[in-house]
């Protein structure tokens, strides 16, 4: 039996409790048995090659194609931003918070939008860049890049893509004297390989 307390609640209210959780347990139902039957490809990283991941191999590759030197994740007037400019004191950042605060100190700072396309970005820097034309045709296939990267060619199978990981891995490692942002560009060649191989 119901306790006495439920009586004397109105009838509308308990039904819609009990129909919402009722909705909300097949909600989560339906998400669990769709993630279990449509997976996303692992990568090596456990991340997904779209998103941030994505848009930082985007940036990385246009900031190479037109020639110009960055660090990634670097901290620069206590705030870190995905890539500087150390030649021209130009901080690219997702976090609108730290481009506020960058501005504030002097730094030029470009918000990347997450929905900006990558060629945008040269309007936005404050210095001269090649045209969105010559940026696409100097620029690599990401997936021959993530190969050559690893020293391998096309195609490559997958047990040559890991051992190529495993030997690269070890002096590219922040434990073994490597920068986090060696490792990073690593763990992302590997995965867009892996997803790429041959087998």
């Amino acid at each position: 039996m119901l306790p006495e307390w439920v009586s004397l609640l109105p009838p509308w209210l308990v039904f819609g409790l009990l129909g919402g959780g009722a909705a909300s347990a097949v909600a989560a139902g339906v998400f669990l048995i769709g993630g279990r039957l449509f997976p996303g490809k692992p990568t090596a990283s456990g991340q997904r090659i779209d998103g941030p991941t994505r848009r930082r191999t985007e940036i990385r590759r246009y900031l190479r194609t037109v020639g110009e030197p960055f660090t990634e994740d670097y901290e620069r007037h206590g705030e870190t931003v995905e890539f500087y400019l150390p030649e021209r004191d130009v901080a690219l950042t997702f976090d609108a918070q730290a481009y506020f605060r960058l501005e504030r100190n002097g730094t030029y700072t470009v918000l990347c939008e997450h929905e900006m396309p990558v060629h945008a970005l040269g309007r936005r820097l404050p210095f001269e860049v090649p045209t969105r034309e010559t940026a696409s045709t100097a620029g690599e296939n990401p997936v021959d890049e993530a190969f050559a990267y690893l020293g391998l060619s096309r195609p490559a199978t997958t047990e040559e893509v890991r051992d190529a990981y495993r030997d690269r891995v070890l002096s590219v490692h922040p434990d073994h004297g490597g920068s986090q942002a060696e490792f990073k560009r690593l763990q992302e060649a590997y995965a867009t390989a892996r997803e790429h191989a041959a087998g």
